[in-house]
């Protein structure tokens, strides 16, 4: 499956129903954080595939970057699935762990 279709079957899943695993809630109820669902859709919606996972233990999944409120980078971690999308984790990337475009990892 290349990049384009994987994320239209994301956006196909996501639009069927999200699944926020409970590791992603905790990460984005984090008071530093506080990243909120609606970031998350627009993540989802505009965002675009930075890795791809397609031997993951919990099915192909993929890192996504996209861009949320005051366009703060956002990272989620998403699976699709016949019926949702997961959502395995959400963060802001740590600007000294990935370059300046959010894209590749130092």
């Amino acid at each position: 499956m290349n990049v384009d279709e994987f994320i239209s079957s994301i956006r196909q899943a996501a639009a069927k129903r999200i699944l926020y695993l409970p590791h992603t809630l905790q990460q984005i109820a984090k008071p530093e954080r506080m990243i909120t669902t609606d970031e998350i859709r627009s993540v989802i919606d505009h965002g675009e595939v930075i890795e791809d996972y397609p031997n993951d233990a919990r099915g192909h999944s993929c890192l996504m970057l996209g861009f949320g409120t005051n366009n703060r980078p956002i990272h989620i971690v998403c699976a699709p699935k016949n019926d949702y999308l997961a959502i395995i984790t959400a963060y802001l990337p740590h600007p000294l762990q990935w370059n300046s475009s959010f894209r590749e990892r130092l």
